[in-house]
């Protein structure tokens, strides 16, 4: 295999860090963190606050900030139980390509030129079908 060029080295790098990062941020941990930070957010600007509206707008950022850590998390168990179920019907199937099992650890561009082979692929096997 040839040596990666710069921007596979970069992509590849960048992949790790939104891997690292959605695991991260997906954590029950950071989700108790993120409630303490706004907990004390909200208790450090409460003298701060002249007026109802300046203190509902705040706590309305705060559920807000706090949605994502929840949504991510949601989203990782999603992806997970997903994978392994399409993982487990590509091991089983005789005349699957066992590549796939592991392509969620490919990069984009990986997966754009797969989507390409896979579109050749499906349309020589349309043409053979027509004739």
């Amino acid at each position: 295999m040839p040596d990666k060029t710069f921007y596979q080295r970069v992509e590849g790098r960048f992949e790790g860090l939104v891997g690292a990062a959605l695991k991260i941020y997906g954590h029950p941990f950071t989700f108790v963190a993120a409630v303490i930070l706004v907990i004390f957010f909200l208790i450090k600007g409460a003298d701060n606050y002249t007026n109802l509206r300046d203190f509902i707008r705040d706590c309305i950022l705060c559920i807000s900030f706090l949605s994502f850590f929840i949504i991510q998390r949601a989203m990782n168990k999603s992806t997970t139980a997903t994978n392994i179920k399409v993982n487990e019907l590509i091991a089983t199937h005789d005349k699957a390509n066992n590549e796939l099992v592991t392509i969620e650890e490919k990069t984009a561009t990986e997966l754009e030129e797969l989507a390409d082979q896979h579109k050749i692929k499906t349309v020589n096997q349309s043409n053979k079908n027509a004739l």
